[in-house]
């Protein structure tokens, strides 16, 4: 059976191949490609890259072994300033140098995003992260004030609230031994988003098998996984595989979840007496969807329900499946790097002494060393390990002549790991991001929320949220890695995760601390 299937699955390749091959015989398309493969000659690259397939035949399956096989490459071609690599027809130079990334990133000839990001487009449209040209521009103008420093400080106490949950949560994994605490972040993360964006609680943290969840790591593999397999770009034959049938199951999910959430709020609104109105006592909380289902455009336009959609859509992931990333991470490094975890909590402790108070803007702005360690884990675990730009416009880059319409993927995870930069580039050693430390280094050598006119418009918000959530953890308990790095095996999806998750023992600090202080009651004693 399995022979049978694999042979169907190389007719269906090489069907697919010729076909392509007659429709390119007589067309444009066929004239640019060979094109862009000569102009290209010059420029060093994987070698095997056939026609019209490119190097995709070399590809692993496996997102974890995918993602190694990126970075070997890099590491391969570390000396060079940029390497090509052919996606069946579709070409794309690999840059990972500050110098390079800039002329990319700094140029506003080069907004669009690449070629794969249109697979991206049945789940979150063409919003904020997948729009480009005068769309992104208007869209980008309308939301930035939704990302105003003062109201972000209204979500802080949301922040608060649900870390105070999470912390409730992993009080129960004391003293059990190791455990996995990815999805316990991950479902804080989500209760965020949820209310800060969507201004609904959904009480993730109380339902651990969530199934919005389960189809966003499900949706980010297939679409990765599509990404770097040509013979399933068209819509044509990727809807009649197997494949294309999950893609489908799991968007239905993602979109019903989003969809009654816009239509709930939008009933709240349109029935509220003022923007006043109070629930339970408390003024009513703003969240981004209200403010998206009031924005307007400099014609006055209102978004329709669509544009709200695609809006919410790039928002929950986003908000949620980025920072929850992020702050897995921190906790494994944090647990591997015992005198990292001590100068944090010794910080925290200057900063609120013995109290249980919850953490105010005052706070984020004195919390110096967590920002740093929350800044060296994104150098080496950046939520998003890689990200691809058009270029739209015959270019060269440090030499190198690159045509117009070939794709650029950028890889921080690699660019992070430049020695120039970032001597011993593998240790984590949050003091390199001390301003004195820090003087002196490119702009664009450290790029975890991108760089240039797109770059996150969200960097702020994460940078709160994750400042809330491991000053809570950290002010409640030590942590201890349970994982080597080499055990973590990143996957490289949309989003940069542990294959088997992070695993972490916790203790109490305000039981350590009262051990710590009868021992030495206990030494008193016995020595005078």
């Amino acid at each position: 059976m399995a022979t049978i299937l694999g042979l169907y699955t190389l007719g269906l390749i090489v069907a697919i191949v010729v076909l392509a091959l007659l429709m390119l015989l007589t067309s444009e398309p066929l004239r640019e490609y060979i094109h862009k493969w000569n102009e290209m000659k010059p420029i060093p690259g994987l070698q095997g890259a056939y026609p019209i397939v490119g190097n995709a035949l070399r590809f692993k399956t496996n997102a974890g072994e995918f993602f190694n096989q990126v970075i070997e490459g890099t590491n391969e071609f570390r000396h060079l300033p940029l390497a090509k690599v052919w996606v069946g027809p579709m070409p794309f130079v690999v840059l990972f140098h500050a110098e390079t990334i800039e002329t990319v990133l700094n140029n506003p000839r080069h907004m669009d995003k690449a070629y794969s990001y249109k697979f991206l487009h049945p789940w979150l449209g063409t919003g904020l992260l997948t729009s480009t040209g005068d769309k992104w521009r208007r869209r980008r103008k309308m939301l930035t004030p939704t990302f105003h420093f003062s109201i972000l400080t209204e979500f802080l106490e949301v922040m608060n609230e649900q870390a105070k949950i999470l912390i409730e949560k992993l009080e129960k994994q004391v003293g059990h031994g190791p455990f996995d605490c990815f999805s316990y972040i991950t479902l804080c993360a989500l209760d965020i988003i949820c209310e800060t964006a969507m201004g609904k609680k959904i009480y993730a943290q109380d339902n651990s098998d969530s199934e919005y969840v389960r189809s966003v790591y499900k949706m980010s593999d297939i679409i990765t996984r599509r990404q770097r397999t040509p013979w399933f770009w068209p819509d044509f034959i990727y809807n009649l595989l197997r494949e294309g049938k999950e893609h489908k199951r799991n968007l239905k999910v993602l979109h019903l979840f989003t969809e009654s959430v816009i239509r709930e709020r939008a009933e709240q609104l349109s029935n509220s007496d003022s923007d006043s109105e109070t629930d339970q006592g408390r003024t009513k909380r703003r969240a981004f969807l209200d403010m998206l289902l009031q924005a307007t455009d400099d014609d006055g336009n209102y978004l329709n329900q669509n544009d709200i959609q695609e809006e919410v859509d790039t928002f929950m992931f986003e908000g949620h499946d980025t920072t929850a990333a992020s702050i897995n991470w921190a906790l494994h490094l944090l647990g591997s790097y015992p005198d990292v975890q001590r100068k944090a909590q010794q910080e925290l402790h200057e900063v609120f002494g013995s109290s249980q108070r919850p953490v105010n803007t005052d706070d984020l702005r004195r919390l110096r060393y967590l920002e740093c360690i929350i800044k060296e884990s994104l150098r080496l675990f950046p939520s998003v390990p890689l990200f691809a730009r058009q270029l739209c416009e015959d270019c060269h880059i440090n030499g190198f002549k690159v045509p117009k319409g070939v794709n650029a993927i950028i890889i921080p995870y690699a660019l992070h790991r430049d020695p120039r930069y970032f001597p011993d580039p593998e240790a984590f050693c949050p003091e390199r991001f001390l301003p004195q430390n820090s003087a002196g280094r490119p702009p664009y050598a450290f790029i975890p929320f991108s760089a240039g006119l797109r770059n996150c418009i969200g960097q702020r918000y994460a940078m709160m949220e994750e400042k809330v959530i491991l000053a809570s953890i950290l002010r409640h308990f030590h942590i201890e890695a349970c994982q080597k790095r080499e055990d973590l095996r990143p996957l490289g999806d949309l989003i940069l995760r542990p294959e088997k998750g992070i695993w972490i023992k916790l203790q109490n600090r305000v039981l350590l601390n009262r051990n710590s202080i009868e021992s030495l009651l206990i030494l008193h004693i016995l020595f005078n």
